[in-house]
């Protein structure tokens, strides 16, 4: 667009006080922003981030409950995973769960640059042991605020079935993809992609169950893939 733009618009432009800040996301910072966007977008499974606008939502939630203590299951280059350490105060939390620490370290540079790195405890390897070790403790029940899953979709109902007990009474957990590309009110011969197809049932499980959890609240918002908000009332 710039190419199109005259001599007097061009010198209009760089005269706009505000023009840095016009896109504003979570990061605060354009270039970490754009640089995370552009390493992910590189990567063959750049299907699995976060998308921005989402992002931007998790920041805003982990605000307004004034969490401190969150988890994430499923980091992969950390958008998500650094959309909540910014919005968490300097003495906050993220246990951060995935089975890839390359993943994590494709991202790690913009989190260092961030300087949010003293925020996030990484654990490698599968979340439901790392959970059922959790459990084994007592005090660790009903101490998260917030909890951001988007990792193995077959396993989505197994993590609720343990997060539960792990956040606390007020506290959220939220799931992502919960609309799985509009398949999930498709009928089942429906054409789809054999991958979209493999996980549209444990989805449909996973909402249906949600659905009907007394000990939660829920939202689902059409916001990327869809998110599935669950405030645990009781």
């Amino acid at each position: 667009m710039e190419a199109f733009m005259t001599k007097e618009e061009k010198e209009r432009d760089e005269l706009i006080p505000y023009k840095d800040i016009t896109h504003k996301t979570l990061l605060q910072s354009e270039a970490l922003y754009n640089e995370l966007r552009e390493i992910t977008d590189k990567h063959p499974l750049k299907l699995m981030s976060t998308a921005a606008d989402e992002g931007q939502l998790i920041s805003l939630l982990v605000k307004l409950i004034n969490a401190k203590n969150t988890m994430e299951i499923g980091v992969y280059t950390g958008y998500s995973l650094l959309s909540t350490a910014l919005a968490l105060p300097s003495d906050g939390k993220i246990l951060a769960l995935d089975i890839s620490r390359e993943y994590y370290e494709l991202g790690l540079p913009m989190i260092e640059k961030a300087g949010v790195t003293h925020k996030i405890d990484f654990r490698e390897g599968p979340a439901l042991p790392l959970l059922d070790q959790l459990l084994q403790n007592e005090s660790n029940k009903g101490t998260f605020d917030f909890v951001f899953v988007d990792a193995d979709k077959n396993n989505y109902l197994n993590y609720h079935k343990r997060l539960i007990d792990l956040v606390k009474v007020g506290g959220l957990i939220g799931y992502d993809n919960t609309l799985w590309n509009g398949t999930v009110v498709l009928p089942p011969d429906a054409p789809m992609l054999e991958f979209i197809r493999g996980y549209r049932g444990y989805v449909i499980e996973l909402n249906k169950y949600l659905a009907q959890d007394s000990r939660i609240e829920i939202c689902q918002l059409p916001v990327a893939d869809g998110v599935t908000l669950c405030r645990r009332i009781i």
